[in-house]
């Protein structure tokens, strides 16, 4: 069984953003990065995917040369080899733009399953994993907790609302977003790392014409604030207003 991770460098949680100049993305030269805990997740399931079935974990992320740094760190845990659409103009496009950077080289590689994380830790939007699927007209699922493989496909188990779940038969190649904590990650290993420094990291240039389908107009960080409104009159109007104000104010009746 071949498969494609595809991995996204992020900003730190522990750092603090600063926004650039135009207000429109954090100030890149400041931030320090780490691989997306989402396509961790994918990673893991991608790894005991291949020791139990036999193949290939091949690893596969777009923008600039910073990249690197979660590839190798990917290799180091345990994939085979990588593959880096690098390009400096694609450190922090919309999902669709992506996707359209990396179907080329996916497309080439012809993989039997391609996992990714649910979404994003800086973007958040959970579309990439649905729109690359769509880029490369394959079949794809959400919200994965458990992936089985069977003759010609694999089954799925995918966390719906409430605390259902849905099992769900597919043929390959197919596309995943691996829910965050369907499994224990784990961590590279010195072994690892000198390892990854022998393993292949093939660089493939960006599709001509790509153009962003998302434009950012404006960031801010989110204001602190609070108000204290006192209620007054006899206790069953006070009870009344107070309901009123959570229902038609707080909105949370």
């Amino acid at each position: 069984m071949k498969i494609a991770v595809c991995i996204k460098q992020v900003p730190t949680r522990e750092w603090q953003p600063r926004l650039n100049e135009s207000r429109t993305w954090v100030r890149e030269q400041d931030a320090s990065y780490e691989m997306n805990e989402p396509d961790a997740y994918a990673l893991e399931e991608a790894l005991r995917l291949r020791e139990k079935h036999g193949g290939e974990v091949v690893v596969c992320s777009v923008g600039p040369a910073r990249v690197q740094q979660v590839i190798r760190e990917a290799l180091a845990r345990g994939a085979d080899r990588a593959v880096h659409v690098e390009d400096e103009a694609l450190g922090s496009v919309d999902a669709a733009t992506a996707a359209a950077a990396l179907a080329p080289a996916l497309r080439e590689e012809g993989c039997d399953l391609i996992l990714t994380g649910l979404q994003s830790d800086d973007q958040g939007h959970a579309q990439f994993g649905p729109v690359l699927a769509a880029s490369l007209d394959v079949p794809h699922s959400t919200i994965i907790m458990e992936v089985q493989a069977q003759d010609g496909g694999i089954r799925v188990k995918r966390e719906l609302e409430g605390g259902w779940f849905q099992y769900v038969s597919m043929p390959t190649p197919a596309l995943l977003t691996i829910q965050s904590g369907i499994n224990q990650l784990r961590y590279a290993t010195l072994k690892g790392i000198m390892a990854a420094k022998k393993k292949e990291i093939r660089k493939v240039a960006a599709p001509a014409g790509l153009a962003a389908r998302l434009q950012v107009v404006a960031m801010y960080a989110p204001q602190k604030s609070k108000q204290t409104v006192m209620i007054g009159g006899t206790p069953a109007d006070a009870a009344r207003e107070l309901v009123r104000r959570l229902r038609e104010e707080a909105r949370v009746l």
